[in-house]
């Protein structure tokens, strides 16, 4: 399981150093593609496999062509260097605003990576106690 924040920054060729501990549980072989709210999602290749899957069994309906769309036609396998970076596509980089300074969040199964300046903002954008207090009361939730 993902969890944790580290700041790092990506450089003029668009290398991104990948924390040791997320290196750990990407593996050899991991996606990174569009995600949620603005960020990138890298994810291990059997969370992706598992992911792809769901996808492709939804009804073929527009909605779910267009959320298709948008997970898979970014997509990318990733692998790491020896020093540990990935290169972010540069489509991907220009799509959610990265810039130089990054934030990536361990979230679950995933790592989100994430324009310092973006997320600051998103999270500044309602209060966590807010927040917690609609998704224990809507999903049962004890935090």
């Amino acid at each position: 399981m993902f969890m944790g924040e580290y700041n790092h920054t990506i450089d003029p060729k668009n290398r991104l150093i990948v924390p040791a501990k997320f290196r750990e549980g990407l593996g050899e072989n991991f996606v990174i593609s569009s995600g949620l709210d603005g960020c990138l999602y890298l994810t291990p290749a059997n969370e992706w496999e598992k992911f792809t899957e769901q996808l492709m069994a939804l009804p073929n309906t527009m909605e779910a062509r267009q959320v298709q769309r948008h997970f898979l036609r970014n997509a990318n396998e990733c692998e790491l260097d020896k020093q540990g970076r990935i290169l972010v596509p540069q489509n991907l980089k220009d799509s959610v605003g990265l810039e130089k300074n990054i934030l990536l969040i361990g979230v679950g199964k995933r790592v989100e990576l994430w324009a310092e300046e973006k997320y600051e903002t998103l999270a500044c954008s309602e209060s966590m106690e807010a927040l917690v207090e609609k998704m224990s009361t809507t999903y049962g939730l004890n935090f």
